[in-house]
């Protein structure tokens, strides 16, 4: 199914943390419904003006019943900085949803006992993953690490069996690595998405118990589509595009670990 290119409504935006904001917008295309692990492309300033590229955003969360889409988004330079200026009623260009996600409904088929594991800004695909999970029957653990401050967990209340947190400062939970929470050889995959160091840490660690994991991968891109190959990464099976043929893949298929 082809993306879609629509102005769609902002419902309201707020600050989830200093730097971490929660983005609503109403998109007007329901023939074109995202899933976990999807991501949009939003832009909200003129064509030809700063910056060139629109910026790609994982889906946080999706609200069929009122064709709402949530982005959880960290303010990092001029795109962003500018997606924060939004307010209730004006208008921002989605494009979407791209991209290869997860497959909940085959995930909870096939896998009884899911952790998902994820750091930073990483965490913001995982949300809608829990609840697509949730919905299929399971009800996955949660393990997510922060620098210092931990955002939007009171929303796993329902979702998750286990939610645990960690911090590089120590200021909430405990005081280390995410990977550090958890066992890969107490579940039967693990999906993770975060800082690429985080996730070939977790990936190894999964191989090493023979527990299968799925990464959801973060590149800067151009298109979206494929078409540009700005987002090409080299695989176990050749090259690939983040933005096509991901952004999630076999943990063991972009880091070499083999389970």
């Amino acid at each position: 199914m082809r993306a879609a290119c629509c102005d769609a409504a902002v419902l309201g935006q707020s600050a989830a943390a200093s730097d971490i904001r929660l983005l609503r917008v109403r998109w007007p295309d329901p023939g074109h419904a995202p899933h976990a692990g999807q991501f949009f492309t939003l832009r909200a300033w003129a064509a030809g003006e700063a910056p060139f590229l629109s910026r790609p955003i994982s889906v946080h969360k999706w609200e069929p019943e009122t064709l709402t889409v949530t982005f959880l988004y960290q303010i990092v330079g001029e795109g962003t900085e500018k997606l924060s200026r939004l307010k209730e009623g004006d208008a921002v260009q989605l494009t979407g949803p791209m991209g290869n996600g997860f497959d909940a409904p085959a995930l909870a088929a096939r896998y009884e006992k899911i952790a998902l594991v994820g750091g930073g800004i990483g965490t913001a695909p995982l949300y809608q993953l829990a609840r697509e999970l949730k919905a299929c029957g399971r009800t996955p653990d949660v393990f997510f690490g922060f620098r210092d401050e931990p955002y939007c967990m009171e929303q796993y209340r329902g979702l998750a069996g286990i939610v645990k947190v960690s911090t590089d400062s120590g200021r909430v939970g405990f005081h280390g690595f995410v990977t550090q929470l958890y066992d890969p050889a107490d579940y039967d995959v693990v999906l993770i998405c975060g800082p690429t160091p985080m996730m070939r840490n977790a990936a190894r660690l999964c191989a090493e118990k023979g527990t299968p994991c799925l990464v959801s991968l973060e590149k800067k891109m151009a298109c979206g589509i494929g078409a540009c190959l700005g987002c090409t990464i080299e695989t176990a099976s050749g090259a690939k595009s983040v933005c096509k043929d991901g952004p999630v893949f076999a943990g063991k298929e972009v880091f070499g670990w083999q389970t």
